[in-house]
């Protein structure tokens, strides 16, 4: 958002598209922004709360028509799905390796050939003159390595780990009252599970599965520390007593059923532990 105030500060024209109470990207509003006035459209392969997938190919396709470029995060899907830059024609796409198990703090940017692009660094003579500063050699090994594996176990997150989301997803329906799945459950990762809780606050859901060795997470990476509702569920018009209740699970091939088995097992008796002490009480 701090880059959208820049932009808009230097005279910018800056459409923000919205999306429906599944977090589906609103094509017809889309649609109707876009002009040949556009210059660039960036969105999200697949969010990185609920795990919704948006349609890239057709944005990218629609951006093209007004000779906008299209750039799409795709930090969240690669690795999960099937990510072919050439096959959405995508003009910049950006991935991240800690999120296919590599060293954090290394990324690439895809460029399509022929395009023009202006670094945000300027220096030395490295990456082709699109970044200056001296390359991190090992994480750049270990960021390939991990993109040949992402590629290789590509498929189990379909045979394997799809399953054992959604077997958290059913149990955790069934033995939790008041509880929601927020995303469009139809067309999502195989790997994301995005629940709220109602009235309790999901900090605190944190805090008794930290005690219990589960990793969870509320909201995403970028708003660690925030103690305000996920941005993402409030523009999909999820309730405040159940946005702040919200929790992220986001499974890997190295997902086993015993720890899928242990928050089923433990999750419930946190939830009723928080509702007795919450001061939002159900209406």
């Amino acid at each position: 958002m701090e880059v959208c105030k820049f932009l808009a500060s230097r005279g910018y024209r800056l459409d923000i598209i919205g999306v429906d109470e599944y977090g589906r990207f609103n094509m017809e509003q889309y649609k109707k922004v876009l002009d040949d006035d556009t210059a660039l459209v960036t969105t999200m392969w697949a969010n990185s709360e609920t795990g919704t997938i948006f349609p890239v190919k057709e944005i990218a396709e629609l951006a093209h028509t007004k000779g906008a470029l299209f750039h799409t995060d795709a930090v969240q899907a690669a690795g999960k799905i099937p990510t072919d830059v050439k096959e959405i024609n995508a003009d910049f796409v950006s991935i991240s390796s800690h999120k296919i198990h590599g060293p954090k703090g290394t990324g690439a940017l895809y460029i399509k050939d022929g395009i023009r692009f202006m670094p945000f660094m300027r220096g030395g003579h490295q990456e082709n003159l699109r970044r200056a500063g001296t390359e991190n050699v090992p994480n750049i090994v270990g960021f390939g390595y991990a993109a040949e594996m992402a590629l290789k176990h590509l498929p189990e997150y379909t045979t394997q780990v799809k399953p054992l989301r959604d077997l958290l997803e059913k149990e955790l329906l069934e033995k939790i009252p008041d509880t929601k799945v927020n995303g469009d459950i139809q067309n999502r990762l195989p790997n994301t599970l995005n629940m709220s809780f109602g009235y309790i606050e999901g900090e605190s859901i944190l805090m008794f599965l930290d005690e219990e060795g589960i990793c969870a997470s509320s909201g995403s990476a970028c708003t660690t520390g925030s103690l305000e509702p996920s941005h993402v569920l409030r523009a999909m018009g999820v309730p405040f007593q159940f946005a702040h209740g919200s929790i992220r699970f986001s499974l890997s091939r190295f997902t086993t059923i015993e720890e899928i088995q242990t928050v089923i097992k433990v999750l419930p008796g946190i939830i009723a532990r928080l509702r007795a002490i919450s001061p939002f009480k159900k209406a």
